[in-house]
């Protein structure tokens, strides 16, 4: 395949990923929601290794769904580059977040550009373990990610593993980072790193950005009236 038909295949504005196999997310401190208790609009930066910032991303949700349905709220998630351009766009529904509902569990969906499919991340139905499942814009299954039945921590990174669809492989994970007592304590503000194969396809490495931010909401996000999830 020559270079004018990869350039014609990748979406703009995911260019950057090629080169990259470790991303860092950093949700921003909210004052507002730290004083008065009001659940507000999320803020993330998106950095490399490094520490540059490459996009940042912006929740769009209304004040009612976010401080009714805390963190199992319906919302979108633009992520926008340097230049302020916005290069992808995360929908997630609202669904029940029991795991005794297995008709109806977590889904986001990827779109780069805003309005083109690329990706789902679907969660699976398991007793006790966080697992989901990566497809492709057919719905069709690419990768797992399975996390660890406790996704509570005092000290370390709690890591969901990316693996082969078999599962005998694991090929990279998603962290989330301890930040320190009292800053998990006390806010949910929480920071991540997405590990995955440099070689790995440019548009799972964006479906990979709407993986964390699930992982993030379903398990690290504190909702209304709730303490941190430690």
């Amino acid at each position: 395949m020559d270079s004018s038909a990869i350039s014609s295949e990748m979406p703009p504005g995911l260019e950057y990923l090629i080169h990259i196999d470790h991303i860092l997310i950093h949700q921003q401190f909210e004052f507002v929601e730290a004083i008065l208790g009001f659940e507000t609009a999320n803020k993330y930066k998106i950095q490399n290794q490094l520490g540059q910032k490459v996009y940042y991303a912006v929740e769009e949700s209304n004040f009612f769904t976010r401080n009714c349905c805390g963190d199992s709220r319906s919302f979108s998630m633009r992520i926008l580059d340097n230049s302020g351009h916005e290069v992808i766009l995360l929908n997630r529904p609202l669904r029940c977040s029991s795991c005794f509902c297995p008709c109806c569990l977590q889904k986001i969906e990827v779109q780069a550009p805003p309005g083109v499919t690329i990706g789902y991340v679907v969660q699976t139905w398991h007793p006790c373990l966080p697992t989901f499942t990566v497809q492709n814009e057919k719905n069709q299954a690419v990768l797992k990610i399975a996390g660890p039945c406790i996704t509570c921590s005092f000290g370390g990174n709690i890591d969901f593993e990316i693996m082969s669809l078999d599962e005998k492989i694991v090929i990279g994970r998603i962290s989330k980072h301890w930040s320190g007592f009292l800053k998990e304590l006390l806010t949910d503000v929480d920071s991540f790193g997405i590990q995955f194969p440099l070689d790995l396809d440019v548009k799972m490495k964006a479906v990979m950005l709407g993986a964390c931010f699930l992982i993030d909401f379903m398990f690290f996000e504190t909702g209304r009236g709730q303490r941190p999830k430690l």
